[in-house]
């Protein structure tokens, strides 16, 4: 006779952590999408004359990294230090900054980035052309490597358990959290800070997504840049930041006594295989995805309550999504509230999706929906319940986050609120759920 598997571990939020365009932590950030601010300012890193393109969303108060000296602090490559400011709050948060507060063995990290130190090789390769190849920075591919976040993460905290890194374009920070999920429900750890970090506001990154024609050109107005699924939208507007996550079981949290903020239900992920930077039209990629994630919560699509999409404020990629939900949803696309945090973060690659979730899960916490900012003229195809122009009070306790990326990388997350009384397994069943 075969035996029955063991229940399944439950996996819930005991910090989280951001530093965003909006502000330097969470609560400064949150409270700044909910009264309806934007992010998007002219760039001020370096001079965009040039380029057709010369907004973004850049962090303008650094995250507080205390214990960091100077000379250390100028190896560190800005997406680094915003991951690390990202997980110093996180860890804060989650009461586990303090030495012997899990068992190093048993903790570990994933914090994702599309791009990586990007303004460190552009940096050096432009002094390797002018003085020669001792011009280049000793500290220049540890500075650089997209992994370097992780590793000082793990240093910082004496981390010692996975050490991971995931570049899967603009979907890597989802998958941190979804692959950090599976880690901790097979046993491979107890807890995991996961996330995502980007720093990409350089005049090579911002110039190659212009020649894509990927990016808004609305220079003269760059709060209202960032149109999600309005019919006017003309592309995403770049932003930097980080999202770091600590997850655990449910099991170790417990056992802590940890306040916990919330609960990863499921994650699904899946390919477009269709092309290098457009969603397929009819979202059937983006629709497979959600089915999954779903699917891995033990939940069906009447049970989301709120949506945070990709939504990035391109014709293509906003027609398709909506296009996804819509069919997820059936009936029910104008009963299930859409918060497009992007019109007012900017798109932050790598580390939206952690951004993301966080303003997820913080909006279950909260009570409260974020509005999408800068819906003028609501596209008329992308039919569903956009949360705009005032936030939305709410008693939301499920949350799909959606995640998708060039090479047509999907990802999805389902988010609940934590329910302490649920029996292990899924933590919200059934309409009847308080949703």
């Amino acid at each position: 006779m075969v035996a029955a598997p063991p229940p399944r571990r439950r996996v819930v939020v005991t910090g989280m952590g951001c530093v965003t365009p909006l502000g330097p932590d969470l609560e400064t950030t949150f409270r700044a999408l909910l009264d309806g601010h934007s992010g998007i300012r002219p760039i001020s890193r370096f001079d965009p004359s040039a380029l057709p393109v010369r907004i973004a969303g850049e962090v303008r108060e650094e995250p507080p990294v205390e214990g960091v000296p100077e000379k250390e602090r100028r190896r560190i490559d800005r997406f680094a230090w915003l991951a690390l400011g990202a997980a110093v709050e996180a860890m804060g948060d989650a009461g586990l900054s303090g030495p012997g507060s899990a068992d190093p063995e048993r903790a570990g990290v994933a914090m994702a980035s599309a791009i990586g130190g990007i303004e460190t090789i552009i940096t050096n390769h432009r002094a390797m052309l002018e003085g020669g190849v001792r011009r280049i920075s000793p500290f220049a591919i540890p500075m650089c490597i997209p992994n370097m976040a992780s590793g000082l993460i793990a240093i910082r905290f004496g981390l010692r358990g996975p050490n991971l890194c995931h570049a899967t374009a603009c979907a890597s920070g989802a998958h941190a959290i979804g692959e950090s999920l599976r880690l901790l429900r097979s046993g491979a750890a107890d807890v995991m800070i996961a996330g995502g970090a980007e720093a990409p506001i350089i005049d090579f990154v911002v110039g190659g997504f212009a020649r894509m024609r990927a990016l808004s050109t609305r220079n003269d107005a760059p709060e209202a840049a960032s149109r999600p699924f309005d019919a006017d939208r003309d592309g995403f507007v770049m932003a930097e930041g980080a999202g770091a996550l600590v997850l655990e079981t449910l099991e170790h949290a417990l056992a802590r006594g940890a306040r916990i903020r919330g609960e990863v239900l499921g994650y699904g992920l899946s390919a477009d295989a269709h092309h290098i930077a457009n969603p397929r039209e009819d979202g059937a990629g983006a629709l497979a995805c959600m089915r999954l994630a779903l699917a891995d919560a033990g939940l069906g699509p009447g049970d989301v309550d709120h949506v945070n999409p990709h939504a990035t404020s391109t014709p293509a990629g906003d027609l398709a999504e909506a296009r996804a939900l819509a069919e997820l949803l059936g009936p029910r696309r104008k009963e299930v509230p859409v918060s497009a945090t992007k019109g007012a973060t900017g798109h932050l690659l790598g580390a939206a999706g952690a951004v993301e979730a966080i303003l997820a899960l913080r909006s279950l916490e909260a009570g409260w929906l974020p509005p999408t900012l800068n819906l003028l003229s609501p596209d008329p195809e992308c039919d569903l319940d956009l949360v705009t122009p005032k936030a939305r009070e709410t008693r939301a306790r499920v949350a799909l986050s959606n995640s998708f990326g060039f090479g047509g990388t999907n990802a999805t997350l389902v988010l609940g609120r934590f329910d302490d009384t649920a029996a292990p397994g899924p933590a919200v069943r059934g309409r009847d759920s308080g949703g």
